[in-house]
């Protein structure tokens, strides 16, 4: 008689690994959650998911009255300048601000039955990448309407799409544990969040910023360099430089890494303190 493979669950890859694994065996989990997080957050909206259009043209039409016409920036086409910014901050913001709020509140879903605990950054990710997607449309209307063509380097937006991405999933995944042992975390990340927005020359270009100041403004700024590259293509036409994609490349992976390793260390003690 022949012996088939004995579980052993003492026996486990490690948790980072295990992780991954589990997210993959529930993709289509998180592909019905995020169709649940879309439907639910606009079912009672008149409009609808054309929120998601209209939200940055409404904050875009702010920041003009506020920039263009009341501090006098004299940025040519600004609309654009504006739009390419806002469409990625706004992934970023959606995404790092849901992600430890969804876990915190799924403590009851997580008690019942076995889910891996990524599920609910990747949920937000999901998401956040379908609002983005339809963020790009008022972006390129207000293109044809100031006569912006598009240019080939547009197709590097998929690159800056994934390392915005790796970044804010490392970020959420971050920021969902220390959430769990302190829920505080949400509401101090609300703060630094607009303070962040501001120092990331999203509605202003950096030649403002006093040059002994700069440095620390930009170069310390992971967001800064994510942002160029939606901009650069979008707003100059050109293809980013390789300067601006390293940088890119180097905090998008090192912050994934430190989330991942940083969630996965503490995953099953998760479950009981949610």
């Amino acid at each position: 008689m022949s012996e088939g493979p004995i579980y052993d669950s003492a026996v486990r890859p490690p948790r980072a690994l295990e992780e991954l694994l589990d997210a993959y065996r529930y993709r289509h989990l998180i592909a019905e959650f995020v169709r649940r997080d879309i439907v639910t957050r606009y079912k009672r909206s008149t409009l609808g998911v054309l929120w998601t259009m209209l939200n940055p043209l409404g904050t875009m039409l702010i920041m003009m009255v506020v920039f263009y016409q009341l501090f006098h920036i004299t940025t040519p086409k600004y609309p654009i300048f504006v739009l390419s910014g806002l469409i990625s901050w706004g992934f970023f913001s959606q995404v790092t601000s849901a992600a430890p709020q969804t876990l915190l509140w799924s403590g009851p879903l997580v008690h019942r039955v076995y889910i891996p605990r990524t599920l609910f950054a990747f949920t937000s990710v999901g998401a956040g990448l379908v609002n983005l997607m339809l963020s790009f449309v008022p972006l390129a209307v207000i293109m044809a309407i100031l006569r912006v063509p598009p240019t080939p380097a547009l197709l590097s937006l998929p690159l800056a799409v994934l390392l915005l991405t790796l970044f804010s999933l490392g970020l959420g995944l971050l920021l969902s544990t220390w959430t769990v042992y302190f829920p505080d975390v949400i509401d101090i990340y609300a703060i630094f969040l607009t303070a962040w927005m501001y120092v990331s020359a999203i509605f202003y270009p950096y030649e403002i910023i006093p040059i002994e100041y700069r440095w620390w403004f930009f170069n310390l700024n992971p967001m800064y360099h994510l942002i160029l590259l939606f901009r650069d293509p979008l707003y100059y036409g050109n293809w980013p430089s390789l300067a601006h994609v390293g940088a890119a490349t180097v905090v998008a992976v090192s912050m994934l890494l430190i989330g991942w390793f940083a969630f996965a260390r503490k995953a099953d003690e998760l479950a009981y303190r949610l």
